[in-house]
């Protein structure tokens, strides 16, 4: 990405938000039950979005670099990873901080958030396989594109959770019902954290090909040193 469109695509990360700072504080209503509490719903859902296709795209990628085994697989698998873990922390925080005013409590073990809960501990230990994994980088990309694979079982039960069990054992609702400028709000939220994301990707990637890069660059020199040794 050249240094221009780098900068365009920075500033429109940062309207993105202020557009949506401006919708959720200013333009959508308060609601009538929840009150202002509710507002996190916006940045909430987006997150949870953002979190969940970062998983998919972890999936889709480690398949892509078993079959391949180019290195752009990895790549976007790790900066996936990473970014899917940030945005479901956020989602991990923000839930707990909305339902207390709501259900009065912090936590409960209802599907939902026991499957988003498994599945940021799963890619959680995913990344500290990257990170500590005693093996070569090749085996140790291998391992971690498989633990992307079957970590991926759980996303479609995040997702499917409110349909998949009884009205009395979760408390998501199936369907919310928004006032237009809320539809708005969230649509402008979504923009925004999306963007956000993408962004973040690419720069992510970017940094992993340059951390590559330079251990290549390390291992070569290193063999040279060994080559010119007694």
């Amino acid at each position: 990405m050249s240094r221009l469109a780098s900068t365009g695509l920075a500033f429109f990360v940062f309207s993105a938000m202020v557009a949506a700072l401006y919708a959720v504080f200013l333009y959508a209503p308060t609601e009538g039950q929840m009150g202002l509490v509710q507002r996190i719903f916006y940045f909430h859902v987006s997150s949870a979005i953002c979190s969940l296709v970062a998983f998919s795209l972890v999936f889709l990628a480690s398949i892509q670099y078993l079959r391949r085994r180019e290195e752009r697989w990895d790549r976007l698998a790790v900066a996936s990873a990473e970014l899917g873990v940030i945005f479901a922390l956020i989602v991990l925080i923000t839930g707990p901080l909305w339902a207390r005013p709501i259900w009065g409590v912090f936590w409960r073990w209802e599907p939902r958030l026991t499957f988003m809960l498994i599945t940021f501990l799963m890619y959680v230990a995913y990344l500290m396989v990257r990170a500590y994994a005693a093996g070569s980088v090749e085996q140790t990309r291998r391992f971690a594109a498989v633990l992307g694979i079957v970590a991926f079982v759980n996303v479609p039960l995040v997702h499917f959770s409110v349909n998949l069990w009884s009205a009395d054992q979760q408390l998501h609702p199936q369907k919310v019902e928004l006032a237009p400028e809320m539809v708005v709000a969230r649509y402008v939220s979504l923009v925004a954290v999306g963007s956000l994301f993408l962004f973040l990707l690419k720069r992510r990637m970017e940094l992993e090909l340059a951390s590559q890069t330079l251990n290549r660059i390390r291992q070569e020199l290193d063999g040279e040193r060994g080559d010119d040794g007694p």
